[in-house]
């Protein structure tokens, strides 16, 4: 099984360790040079073995370059990245959730392995595992083995509440993400239960934690922040520290990826920060989305125009591209907007907001005191 991963990587060419996030940049002439040990059977060169020792403390024995390290092709239509919905079941039933119904549907475990296969070809080296939960998929464990074979860096987005178990640990250590993102709904039973609507909930979640800090998994923690949650947020913050875990916060809620509201009714006003000025993003161009039955689109939300890959194959992303460069336009109600160039928002996402007859003034500057058309 290989050690090392060396890849071309958006105009560069790195070389990473599974499970971990920091890599190595390499000029060309190197990664050429790995390309081409790696095809004489030439052992491991000595300045890589060198470079992991200094960037991992990673001790590299001396092999032949094939079996060390795996090399990726460059992308074939430029994508790099990609999160992948494997399920959109869940175990709990929060409130806030963006996805609106959590059906469990999708491909069974033939289609998944064909779908990995598809993202190895088209070039994907980072990809995220999410959800619904994806702990609770049938085909987590293979699927996320298979994954880290095909020589992609892992990270998975969970709920926390399955990670105690011994066989996810196992296959999480075999197959080692360089990140696992746990959220986090509250910090005590009560509070915790509520939210997600089940009980026992807060349980599982904390023992989930201590086997992941135990098997020495990165974990990071989200702190979701909402109205019903929002009086313990101190004391997610301390929870987060006592463990040693770090963490990010969110606090604003989206609109369901069907245009629902009933996501929006969740936020805490108090608690809304100021949103960035969008300046764009790559989603479609070098990051792409798959959902659970294997339909691609530019990101999460962008959603409206999908490429079914499990009819087409890799050479349906070579669309995306052109299909993100016309979901980014301003249309429907932003053609024209004299503010455009400071939204916060980009036009799917506003779109999103919408369709949810949400109030101007949580996603656009003219909902704002003191804006001017």
């Amino acid at each position: 099984m290989h050690s090392l991963i060396a890849s071309p990587f958006l105009k560069s060419f790195v070389v990473l360790q599974p499970g971990r996030l920091e890599g190595i940049k390499l000029p060309e002439q190197r990664f050429r040079e790995l390309e081409r040990a790696h095809g004489s059977g030439a052992d491991l060169p000595f300045w890589l073995a060198s470079a992991a020792r200094a960037r991992w403390g990673t001790e590299l024995a001396i092999r032949p370059t094939s079996e060390a390290v795996l090399i990726r092709d460059s992308p074939m239509y430029g994508h790099s990245r990609a999160s992948w919905e494997i399920n959109l079941g869940c175990d709990l039933d929060c409130e806030h959730c963006y996805l609106g119904e959590k059906r469990f549907a999708g491909l069974d475990w033939k289609g998944k392995r064909r779908l990995l296969l598809t993202l190895r070809d088209v070039g994907i080296l980072w990809l995220q595992i999410t959800g619904g939960e994806a702990l609770i998929d049938p085909h987590f464990t293979p699927s996320c083995q298979l994954a880290h074979d095909l020589g992609m860096m892992i990270e998975v987005l969970t709920n926390g509440t399955r990670l105690s178990s011994p066989a996810t640990v196992e296959a999480l250590a075999a197959g080692r993400p360089y990140r696992v993102t746990v959220s986090l709904y509250g910090a005590t039973v009560e509070t915790y239960d509520s939210f997600t609507r089940r009980r026992g909930a807060f349980k599982r979640v904390t023992r989930g934690l201590a086997a992941g800090i135990e098997a020495g998994l990165p974990l990071q923690l989200a702190l979701i922040v909402t109205a019903q949650n929002a009086h313990e947020h101190d004391r997610m913050r301390e929870m987060a520290d006592e463990l040693g875990l770090p963490y990010r916060e969110y606090t604003h809620m989206s609109p369901t990826i069907y245009g629902g509201a009933e996501s929006l009714a969740s936020q805490s006003p108090a608690h809304l920060k100021p949103l960035e000025r969008f300046t764009g993003c790559n989603a479609g161009h070098t990051f792409l989305h798959v959902d659970p039955h294997g339909r691609a689109s530019i990101c999460k939300v962008g959603r409206d125009e999908q490429i079914d890959l499990m009819a087409e194959g890799v050479q349906g992303l070579a669309r995306l591209g052109g299909i993100a460069d016309r979901l980014m336009l301003r249309t429907g109600g932003c053609s024209g907007c004299q503010l455009s160039a400071d939204c916060s928002v980009c036009r799917p996402l506003a779109k999103r907001y919408q369709e949810a007859k949400a109030p101007l003034n949580t996603y656009c500057q003219h909902g704002q005191k003191g804006s001017t058309a």
